[in-house]
């Protein structure tokens, strides 16, 4: 017999995406329009273990849909990896009368949720916050729509420099294991080459690319890296390849970092965030346990979390043959 829910927390955990707090605010509403207690966890699973836990109501979420960040603050955790650390969380849950929680966060939150629910067959259910969209189980997660607009308009602005002194342009984005942010945003910004981990293209192919360029009359390039691409060491050794071989270049380096994870979340992002709020609650209240929102064709649906943590979703090759085409 499924557990009645009564009282339901909410935290965020790991990197911060655009869109978390729209999410936040729908778990706390949708909690209060079906008259069922919320608070807030504050610093992810280190607050769940201090019990930094705070009443939340509809008034207590106006006017943060348009916020980047999150206002419950995130914190890597290694206690909650512990037995014990999670024992005192659980402790702290019970204590506050907490009948279930939501997760926002990506693949390692998950999996800490899933192990807290198996040891304590304690109600969790996820929704998929992070800008890496890397998450089996869903087509979007919450924050990758707003990194790759702020790439793509950041770009915008690299090529206006780039085509001023006929430059080169190295543009390093997030993405250490899939590049989904660097094949989007490099189509969608017209870039000369898109450099991912999922294909190990070689510094020989990205030459006769940019020497294809140059003689196609390109007085310019950008090529969009992601971090985890394969070809070198990182993008300064890119760099120093490149300008040994094709002296010709004008070669500089932009990595775009931590910017990639700010800014105002773009309607997109705000949408998705509260459909999922929603459905998370609603799915915990229905008895469900244990797993992710995710959309998939515009329907929202639910994955075992268990399944969720497997690895990370592939890039389109569609898009990939796209890019090829693209960059001709």
């Amino acid at each position: 017999m499924a557990k009645e829910i009564k009282k339901i927390a909410v935290l965020t955990s790991g990197g911060d995406s655009p869109g978390m707090n729209a999410a936040i605010r729908s778990v706390v509403r949708t909690c209060a329009y079906l008259e069922i207690e919320c608070v807030a966890i504050y610093r992810g699973y280190q607050g769940m273990i201090e019990g930094d836990f705070k009443p939340m109501n509809a008034r207590s979420v106006n006017n943060i849909i348009n916020k980047g960040g999150t206002i419950l603050k995130s914190a890597r955790c290694l206690e909650f990896r512990t037995p014990e650390g999670r024992k005192k969380a659980h402790d702290q849950l019970v204590k506050a009368g907490v009948d279930a929680f939501v997760v926002i966060g990506g693949n390692g939150s998950f999996t800490g949720a899933m192990i807290f629910n198996n040891e304590f067959d304690f109600p969790v259910m996820g929704i998929p916050g992070t800008i890496d969209n890397d998450i089996i189980g869903t087509s979007y997660t919450i924050g990758f729509d707003t990194a790759i607009n702020t790439v793509v308009e950041v770009i915008d602005k690299i090529r206006d420099t780039a085509s001023s002194h006929n430059r080169l342009f190295f543009i390093e984005v997030m993405g250490r294991d899939v590049g989904h942010i660097a094949l989007n945003a490099g189509v969608g910004a017209g870039a000369e080459e898109i450099l991912i981990p999922e294909q190990n293209l070689g510094l020989e192919r990205l030459l006769d690319s940019l020497k294809r360029s140059k003689k196609s009359g390109k007085s310019s390039s950008i090529v969009i890296v992601a971090e985890g691409d394969k070809i070198g060491k990182n993008v300064f050794e890119l760099k120093d390849y490149v300008e040994e071989h094709l002296p010709i270049y004008d070669v500089r380096v932009s990595v775009l970092g931590h910017m990639q994870r700010g800014g105002n979340p773009t309607c997109f992002d705000r949408v998705l965030a509260s459909r999922m709020g929603v459905k998370a609650v609603e799915a915990l209240l229905e008895g469900k346990t244990n797993y992710m929102v995710g959309i998939r064709d515009n329907d929202l649906i639910l994955t075992p979390i268990s399944e969720a943590i497997k690895g990370h979703t592939p890039v389109d090759e569609e898009l990939i043959r796209v890019s090829d085409i693209m960059t001709t």
